[in-house]
């Protein structure tokens, strides 16, 4: 008798267990996801592009004591971390020298540590329309552009900007 209980008691839990079972919601299927790539590897490409850029134009211009300061200590705060500190030294050199392309394009690339991405973006343009618009500065400009525009999703946009960071190259004379 207590085998035939068993099978009686067997059937109604698995009917429960299968009832249970078909109550749960069905997982949802994960959503494809773009890859993201981080602030730091924005960064890296950003420089890269200025590194890489072997033009004949490479504009260095001769720098304000006072903002050349400024700029070391800023890069000082870079290197421990201190991006806020950093930030408000570019911010007081940009006071002294606001339209210098070099500390433009600095401060675009702190903004970016900064998560600050829409300033980012015009800092760097504008470090374009004030710079010599060729060689290594304007590169960095213009891959900014680039990786700013991929983090915000606009392909076309990033395409664009591609397309410029090419336009900063100038081939030299070849000498025989």
């Amino acid at each position: 008798m207590s085998s035939r209980l068993l099978r009686h008691c067997a059937v109604p839990a698995t009917l429960a267990a299968l009832l249970l079972a078909a109550c749960t919601q069905p997982s949802v299927p994960a959503q494809a996801t773009r890859p993201t790539i981080s602030d730091e590897q924005m960064l890296t490409s950003i420089r890269a592009a200025g590194d890489k850029e072997k033009s004949v134009i490479d504009v260095n211009p001769l720098r304000d004591p006072g903002v050349a300061a400024l700029q070391d200590a800023a890069e000082g705060d870079l290197r421990t971390g201190k991006y806020q500190d950093a930030a408000t030294k570019l911010d007081q050199a940009l006071k002294i020298s606001p339209d210098s392309p070099d500390l433009l394009q600095d401060r675009a690339e702190l903004a970016i540590r900064l998560k600050d991405y829409g300033n980012a973006e015009k800092l760097a343009h504008r470090s374009w329309e004030l710079g010599p618009r060729l060689g290594p500065l304007c590169a960095r400009n213009w891959q900014t552009i680039v990786e700013l525009r991929q983090h915000a999703d606009d392909q076309a946009g990033a395409a664009s900007a591609s397309k410029w960071v090419a336009q900063c190259h100038v081939e030299g004379l070849q000498r025989y």
